[in-house]
């Protein structure tokens, strides 16, 4: 039965009702931004979720005050000896999807609680194995997956709410910093890329994505292109040329084939792999495959890829430039400016014209134009 509590003057009844907590949403508590920061670097994904508290005045007073140095009790929880949170209110995070090294030092991928304990000549950084905890407040370095030291840099311009950045990114490394007032806190952050590409390509060419011969092509030129793990790499390509994937009557995997044979020093073989490629070759693939050719050195290969693309495809502008290259390639200079000449007439545009004209100046000095 509904129970209800009367105001016999005023004749007005209220409902009794029994409340609990409700969190409705607001902005975090002291003002303290949430923020997240993600990139990729090589093919792992680096997040860090944090807190972001502004200086508010409070310039010179922020590191070795307000921030403490090295290890302090919170006064709360269990911890007696914690660092600094690397930001506000919840635990700093930061999350890898793959191993990775920190400083140099391995960590393994996960999730991790992210800590300082600063010093002005030396911070210290930890790397928590409990990632769920509230701030600093739980901190045990039992839990500490790794720890590396690392020296503060001073800023001209003061930052004034906290921020954390990714600089100075490579193919597979990164360097990390915490900004905050006029002092930031890097650290280095590498990645084993080919290790992890390989290893991804392992995983996704098991799935939908291993249906088709793009696939396999694509994880065997990957391989040939950086020069490792060739004799998988030579099975992914003996599968994207396979009629059972659909590529045993394309160019492209074919000229992928043949790329891992000659890395692997079978040059007879990869030979035999693009006189099977070519046919299937449109004008445009043989085209940029005769370029190759020069840029491997292979001037003479090059002609004869030119001249089969020109029987093909005769009086094309793409193929006329391809004999002037040859012809250049070879040295027949005189060769190059007849077909350069044509090629002139049958320029497609502007910008092309204005190429043909700069190699038919190259040509009559008697210079090569590749």
């Amino acid at each position: 039965m509904k129970q209800f509590i009367c105001h016999v003057a005023g004749l007005i009844c209220l409902p009794l009702f029994t409340f609990s907590q409700v969190y409705l949403t607001s902005t975090p508590s002291g003002g303290n931004k949430k923020a997240a920061v993600s990139e990729r670097v090589g093919i792992t994904d680096v997040t860090i979720h944090y807190d972001r508290p502004a200086v508010k005045g409070r310039e010179g007073k922020i590191w070795g005050q307000l921030v403490h140095t090295g290890f302090a009790d919170p006064g709360f929880g269990s911890s007696k000896s914690s660092p600094w949170r690397a930001g506000a209110n919840e635990n700093t995070t930061i999350e890898f999807t793959n191993d990775v090294k920190i400083e140099g030092q391995p960590l393994p991928a996960g999730k991790y609680g992210f800590f300082i304990a600063y010093d002005p000549s030396e911070c210290t950084l930890i790397f928590s194995k409990n990632a769920s905890s509230w701030g600093a407040y739980y901190y045990n370095e039992q839990e500490d997956a790794l720890r590396v030291k690392v020296k503060p840099v001073a800023l001209d311009k003061s930052v004034e709410r906290l921020q954390y950045e990714f600089m100075d990114q490579t193919e597979n490394a990164a360097t990390i910093a915490l900004e905050w007032e006029k002092l930031k806190i890097p650290f280095k952050l590498e990645t084993d890329y080919e290790k992890d590409q390989v290893a991804s390509f392992r995983r996704e060419l098991r799935t939908d994505k291993g249906f088709s011969w793009e696939g396999w092509d694509q994880a065997a030129g990957w391989c040939a292109q950086h020069n490792i793990n060739l004799d998988e790499a030579l099975l992914w390509a003996d599968t994207a040329t396979s009629a059972t994937f659909g590529g045993s009557r394309v160019f492209t995997p074919w000229a992928t084939k043949a790329m891992v044979l000659q890395k692997l020093g079978r040059n007879g073989d990869a030979a035999a792999a693009m006189k099977t490629a070519m046919p299937f070759a449109s004008m445009q693939e043989l085209h940029g495959y005769g370029r190759q050719l020069i840029q491997l050195k292979q001037p003479k290969e090059a002609m004869e890829v030119f001249k089969t693309n020109y029987d093909k495809n005769p009086n094309q502008f793409t193929t006329l430039m391809g004999l002037v290259r040859g012809y250049s390639a070879n040295g027949d200079y005189k060769a190059a400016l007849k077909y350069a000449n044509q090629a002139l007439a049958q320029a497609p545009d502007p910008q092309n014209k204005t190429n043909i004209q700069r190699m038919i100046e190259q040509l009559t000095a008697g210079k090569d134009v590749n």
